[in-house]
């Protein structure tokens, strides 16, 4: 029984430790301090219209999934986030 417990949180460490090297490796932006504030200088810089809104809005996301513990989705919303401001 102990050694299916340690054999389990051995797995969880890996792919605890495998997953923000992922996603670094992948060019997105990660959920901390530093991914929000380039999603958010990038939006500062953008020309209003419906690509800033809209990336207003996934900024919202982003940080709601933040407070929930969602980091996954936290990254995703970033991400939408940039792409909208980089594509209007």
């Amino acid at each position: 029984m102990i050694k299916k417990l340690l054999g389990a949180a051995a797995v969880a460490a890996v792919a605890f430790a495998v997953a923000p090297a992922q996603a670094a490796h992948l060019g997105g932006v990660g959920c901390s301090g530093t991914g929000f504030a380039k999603a958010e200088s990038a939006i500062e810089g953008a020309a209003d219209g419906e690509g800033k809104f809209a990336a207003e809005k996934e900024i919202a996301a982003a940080q709601d999934a933040f407070l929930n513990n969602k980091f996954g989705a936290c990254s995703s919303h970033l991400n939408k986030a940039l792409r909208d401001t980089a594509a209007k």
